[in-house]
């Protein structure tokens, strides 16, 4: 009878656990970092192109796989299947897996800003090697002697304006999604991303030295 009792217990000690056990979402971080960076840098660098979907109903072979494509869609949704929702834990353990997202009003007024003053100002100090991406997130007058002397200013007041939009993004993003003590790896994320998406010829900081993409 004891050993039936303590069931109950037991279950509600282990869905307890799991509700508690929130961890930074690191991947879901860098998606949401690449897709901010992506639309203020621009999206002339080539992206790869979707495979076709299989017309008319019938089955198109996978590269480098022997079963069809509807086959492999199949046993995918089988792999994605939440066996702990099933069992009644699913719930619990959707909030210790929160996603990260950037589509609030405050984050994305911050982002327009950053796209149009990336596009009329600093695109071009960082195509002539004036600008680099920072280890930690922020953008660096690296070479002013790479500037007109007649765009000197400007293109510091615009550096000044898209760190300080930068700070407030990285806080942002941490606020919105319900966890303001994740600033700090919010901020490492997208500063790993600003260096990933940097077109060829750019300049970013690695190592506390200086290297061109």
């Amino acid at each position: 009878m004891r050993r039936w009792l303590g069931l109950p217990v037991a279950a509600v000690m282990l869905t307890a656990c799991v509700t508690i056990n929130v961890y930074f979402p690191a991947a879901e971080a860098r998606e949401a970092a690449e897709e901010f960076v992506e639309k203020v840098i621009g999206d002339d660098a080539a992206m790869p192109e979707p495979a076709p979907d299989a017309q008319g109903g019938q089955s198109a072979a996978l590269p480098g796989a022997s079963m069809p494509v509807s086959v492999a869609s199949m046993l995918a949704r089988v792999d994605r299947v939440d066996w702990w929702a099933l069992a009644g834990v699913g719930s619990a353990q959707a909030q210790g897996q929160p996603d990260i997202t950037i589509k609030t009003p405050a984050i994305q007024a911050i982002q327009a800003r950053m796209a149009s003053r990336f596009d009329s100002q600093l695109r071009a100090g960082f195509d002539a090697g004036a600008l680099g991406f920072a280890a930690d997130g922020t953008i660096v007058v690296r070479d002013a002697s790479k500037l007109p002397l007649k765009d000197r200013v400007a293109i510091n007041q615009a550096v000044a304006d898209d760190n300080r939009d930068r700070k407030a993004v990285y806080r942002e993003v941490a606020v919105a999604n319900g966890h303001p003590e994740w600033e700090s790896q919010i901020r490492d994320v997208f500063a790993r991303q600003w260096i990933a998406s940097a077109r060829k010829g750019w300049w970013y900081q690695s190592g506390g030295s200086w290297r061109q993409k």
